[in-house]
């Protein structure tokens, strides 16, 4: 009885499998008949999918190198700034940041006295951006010029492949030195060492004590075109009376990151005469924080983007029902005939769902494909390697499979449940 049973099953599954792929090519069929109307009616999917793919793509694509270009501080490191690094709010928000005091050379400094769990304190400035000249050569005007403590050094992960950091003398005094990127050694001092060499910024001559390692391209840019020179003698040669600083903190380990930024807060707090109960007048953030804003950013659009698509494959969904319909019509006698030779109404019913699942199906391929390459012209441009976001691939021809079953099972249960001798007659 038990063999018989199993029998049964499998005589009935490959009978269901047979009748499924007979509708499969009998839809492929149908669709290769009328070309033409197969090609509009999937080019709303298209349209759909291939802007789902395209807008995932390209996000994906910076994403990665975004957020490369954000982890630029070393590891369990924060950075304190007057401003926040990310805003998005109107101009009122933004009076607030504006009305704080500037995070002075002095705050930096109780910082750097009274901070029991930080491993390294830093401070930093930007001061100046355009042509850096040597007796060989001069580079292009988009050198930025950076002021920086020697503890900076740590925070941002700069490693010195040539030469020395300037020291903490050097820094309390002053000093007319300079540590240069990777890139700016290079097209100065083409075919000789850099250290001891006399480069000016601004017009203004500095002794080039150390190269860094270079760090490679990002997003088209590059992280090694700068010069870091004492903050001090920047904020000499610069001024500092508007001059807002950025403190880097980097705490001993990963467990003691959450209470070296809590220590580093309070130390501020009394040096900013913060009363107690008012919210900090500066803001800390780190990498993991830049990320998650960019995170938070990127969702919002690819949640608008996917709201639009949407409406997009919902309007090619009703436009493959109305085509189905017709096709309904045009293909009655067809239908008659079928079902005079004995076909089910589950197999006219498989054959017209499945020609519309089809037909999304291509339409959805192809939008995939086009989405892929399109969005990976975002790697092209910014010389980046090109990426393949496989969920959303995934996710796009699902979706085109649901939108063909809904739209095309009224045509199919239409189809299926036409009377066969009336289908018969049919002209």
């Amino acid at each position: 009885m038990g063999s018989y049973s199993s029998k049964t099953g499998r005589t009935r599954g490959s009978l269901l499998w047979a009748e499924l792929r007979e509708s499969f090519f009998m839809a492929m069929s149908a669709l290769v008949a009328h070309k033409l109307r197969s090609s509009l009616t999937l080019l709303g999917v298209l349209v759909g999918v291939f802007s789902i793919i395209v807008t995932m793509t390209a996000m994906r694509v910076l994403q990665s190198n975004i957020e490369t270009e954000l982890s630029q501080l070393g590891s369990h490191t924060f950075m304190i700034r007057k401003w926040p690094a990310v805003y998005f709010g109107g101009p009122e928000g933004f009076e607030k940041f504006l009305r704080r005091k500037n995070i002075t050379y002095a705050h930096g400094k109780q910082v750097m006295e009274k901070s029991a769990l930080a491993r390294t304190v830093g401070m930093e400035s930007g001061l100046w951006a355009g042509e850096a000249i040597s007796r060989y050569d001069k580079t292009p005007p988009n050198v930025s010029l950076l002021g920086c403590t020697v503890g900076a050094f740590a925070a941002h992960n700069w490693l010195v492949g040539e030469g020395r950091l300037f020291t903490e003398g050097e820094v309390e005094s002053g000093r007319a030195v300079c540590v240069l990127g990777a890139n700016v050694a290079k097209v100065l001092f083409p075919h000789s060492t850099a250290i001891g060499e006399t480069v000016k910024f601004d017009g203004i001559g500095y002794t080039v004590v150390g190269v860094l390692e270079p760090r490679g391209a990002s997003l088209g840019g590059d992280q090694d075109n700068f010069a870091v020179v004492p903050l001090t003698t920047g904020m000499n040669r610069y001024g500092r009376q508007w001059r807002s600083l950025s403190i880097l903190v980097q705490a001993q380990s990963q467990e003691l990151y959450e209470d070296t930024v809590e220590e580093v807060r309070g130390i501020l707090r009394a040096a900013r005469k913060v009363p107690p109960g008012d919210e900090d007048d500066f803001e800390i953030f780190s990498n993991d924080s830049l990320i998650g804003q960019f995170k938070q950013v990127t969702l919002t659009v690819r949640l608008g983007v996917a709201v639009v698509s949407s409406i997009a494959l919902i309007a090619a969904g009703i436009g493959i029902m109305n085509i189905m319909l017709v096709s309904v019509t045009e293909r009655t006698r067809e239908i008659g005939i079928r079902r005079a030779v004995g076909a089910k109404r589950r197999n006219i019913m498989a054959q017209f769902v499945l020609e519309a699942i089809v037909l999304c199906e291509v339409g959805g391929a192809i939008g995939v494909v086009l989405g892929i390459l399109g969005g990976n012209g975002a790697a092209i441009y910014f010389e980046v390697p090109p990426v393949i976001p496989v969920d959303w691939v995934f996710f796009g021809l699902f979706v085109c499979s649901v939108v063909g079953l809904i739209f095309g099972t009224y045509p199919a249960y239409k189809a299926a449940n036409l009377d066969p001798i009336e289908s018969l007659r049919h002209d």
